[in-house]
């Protein structure tokens, strides 16, 4: 009987790992995709239209964005703020798209929109190992 709980256990362990590393591929490719895409005309309406897309339609995302009620303006702004300090692409890594990707740093854009831009692009510099 408790050898059957450990292999439901593994299984589960195994399936939930599994669909994180689909999530983590997935997004990588998004990211990349709308850096090299859009790394010459930055101010394109559809770049936005497309990080506001994935951010409703992304599971973990999409909560922060209702907590935050965030709209796509509210995006333009804040890749303005991190375009300002931090126009620096590193590998697949480009602030100001790679940070509307992750839970953490997009709640912490959303938590710290107001406060000044070098700083909110310091953080996520630090955050991407930039």
């Amino acid at each position: 009987m408790s050898q059957n709980i450990w292999i439901i256990l593994s299984l589960l362990l195994f399936i939930i790992v599994a669909m994180e590393m689909y999530h983590s591929l997935k997004r990588s490719e998004t990211t990349n995709r709308l850096i090299h895409t859009y790394i010459d005309n930055l101010e394109n309406e559809k770049l936005f239209d497309e990080i506001y897309d994935y951010c409703q339609k992304d599971f973990k995302l999409k909560r922060i964005m209702k907590k935050h009620g965030a709209t796509k303006e509210d995006i333009k702004a804040l890749h303005r703020k991190l375009l300002t300090w931090g126009n620096i692409k590193k590998g697949r890594r480009f602030v100001p798209i790679t940070s509307f990707f992750y839970a953490y740093s997009l709640n912490y854009l959303f938590e710290h929109r107001n406060d000044d831009d070098k700083k909110v692009t310091m953080r996520m510099l630090n955050f991407f190992h930039i």
